[in-house]
């Protein structure tokens, strides 16, 4: 249709004329007998930064002389001898081009790695470790964070770290987080305690030949989810209210009951479809959704970008009731790809730490030789077999040195560095707070045995042992005492003494004691 602020139409004709080739000039234009063409404000108009360059060429980058460069071993991928200059804002990156990732530590340290399109979240985490020297193992892990929403969830293995990113919109106040995680996996090692059998009735009804454990074991096995189902408090979408309904879980999708525990199809509503979604934790639920519980959660949809709107958020009763919520939807979404991971976890573990791959190991590790004193000269050994035993007997002749550690210490007066020395632990984390407490060991999970030893902030000479079990955190003082010159410390006025801080945590880990189970998994945070 002709534009409103048309004059006539001729002045139509002329606005909408293709313009003059590269070829014609303003004279020839004249000389056809026509006037300039009239421009209209709605139309654009196109600037060209030079008459003598064509619109099809690029900018001539190539006219400076190439510089070769002198570091051709920390060029880009292409491992091109010539320094180009990068190019900005043309596109998506190609597949092979290194990303820049931002990951922050619990301390709010930030650092920056360059990884590769195909990084899963497994080898920057093993990257992490490597750099920060920390202790390898399948706890740590890394975390997507939305701070502006309240979400968090722990990103798996095999995710790739930079779609995970690209997803991000821009300006938005979301970053990765490297820490422990002791919950990855904990659904298949304490798999019937994670999924009660009020919550997989209709699973158990079905198989009444297998007990609890067995049936949940097959399910596990085979990378599937069994049917859960339970009682949630879903918030309406655009409004601050909360109802109560019955959901249930099931192989085509998530399901809630508009009648009571009803599970006709009649009475069944389509609520999400998870493998088009991502499940997060929602941290200060109370603050940002005003939830009735502390044990929210999230289904996020992949086209929700930004923004409250399209979240769907629920809530469940109580801490057992969310986890085996989010143990479902992971194995409802991945399946046996979960599985596989935590097999391939726990193969990296079985293997010495000489075993690695080559590109794993640094200068210093390469440096490193076994070397044998026991004769006038040293000597390098280079039989495998005999490296094993030489270190299977410095190890057992360092714990005859320390068995003294073991028992109570002689009648002496005691020394500030045995007063000290749980200083340098990674499980002693100061003068934390109760409260700051509870939510380190929530983040890094809430597993039976994970623990820190704090100071106490009642008693200033006294310490806290805080422990979790049964998904709650428990707090046990440890008090010092002197008697007869010889300083130790209890948990249970006396009847079980300990030189050191030391001595008691590594006795716990052996044996349970007082506490309600032994002392598994340590709380740590590592600088970036």
């Amino acid at each position: 249709s002709p534009p409103d602020n048309a004059m006539d139409g001729g002045a139509q004709q002329s606005s909408l004329r293709e313009p003059p080739g590269p070829g014609s000039t303003e004279q020839d234009e004249r000389d056809g007998g026509e006037g300039p063409p009239e421009l209209k404000r709605s139309l654009p108009l196109f600037i060209h930064g030079s008459s003598r360059q064509p619109l099809e060429e690029e900018p001539r980058a190539s006219s400076l002389p190439s510089i070769p460069n002198p570091f051709p071993e920390l060029c880009s991928p292409s491992n091109s001898p010539i320094l180009s200059s990068p190019a900005l804002g043309q596109g998506p990156p190609r597949e092979g081009a290194t990303h820049v990732v931002k990951v922050f530590g619990e301390d709010g340290a930030c650092r920056s790695l360059e990884a590769a399109a195909g990084t899963t979240a497994r080898q920057l985490c093993e990257t992490l470790v490597r750099r920060t020297r920390a202790l390898q193992d399948h706890s740590w892990a890394l975390v997507e964070l939305h701070q502006h929403l309240g979400l968090e969830r722990c990103l798996e293995d095999h995710e790739l770290v930079v779609e995970v990113q690209s997803s991000w919109p821009p300006g938005a106040d979301t970053r990765f987080v490297f820490r422990k995680n002791f919950a990855k996996y904990e659904l298949f090692r304490s798999n019937a305690s994670l999924f009660p059998e009020v919550m997989v009735s209709s699973c158990l009804e079905a198989n009444k030949s297998m007990a609890h454990s067995e049936l949940i074991q097959n399910f596990l096995n085979s990378g599937s989810c069994p049917e859960v189902q339970g009682f949630l408090q879903l918030r309406e979408p655009g409004r601050k209210v909360w109802k109560r309904f019955y959901f249930s879980l099931r192989r085509s999708g998530l399901y809630y009951s508009t009648k009571g525990t009803s599970k006709d199809p009649r009475h069944l509503q389509y609520f999400a479809d998870l493998s088009e979604s991502n499940i997060y934790y929602v941290t200060q639920g109370k603050k940002h959704y005003g939830t009735p519980t502390e044990f929210g959660f999230c289904i996020k949809p992949y086209k929700v970008r930004s923004g409250v709107k399209g979240l769907k958020l629920l809530c469940s009763e109580d801490e057992q009731s969310r986890s085996c919520w989010m143990a479902a939807f992971r194995l409802f979404k991945y399946g046996m790809q979960l599985y596989r991971n935590y097999q391939q976890e726990q193969a990296r573990l079985s293997q010495p730490p000489w075993v690695g791959p080559t590109p794993l190991r640094s200068v210093s590790d390469n440096a490193l030789v076994a070397m044998d004193f026991s004769g006038c000269t040293g000597r390098v050994i280079e039989n495998p077999s005999e490296v094993l035993s030489v270190a299977l007997e410095e190890a057992q002749a360092w714990r005859k040195k320390t068995t003294h550690r073991y028992s109570l210490p002689a009648a002496c007066h005691s020394s500030p560095l045995s007063a000290a020395i749980h200083r340098t632990q990674p499980w002693f984390h100061g003068r934390i707070s109760r409260e700051d407490t509870q939510q380190l060991i929530g983040r890094q999970g809430l597993v039976d045995g994970v623990f820190l030893v704090r100071e106490s902030q009642r008693n200033p000479k006294g310490f806290v042992l805080s422990l979790c079990h049964l998904q709650r955190v428990k707090h046990y003082l440890i008090l010092p005492s002197e008697e007869e010159g010889r300083l130790y410390f209890t948990m249970d006025d006396g009847q079980t003494r300990f030189a050191d801080l030391i001595q008691l945590v590594e006795f716990h880990q052996i044996n349970r004691g007082i506490l309600p189970c032994k002392l598994r998994h340590y709380c740590t945070c590592v600088a970036l």
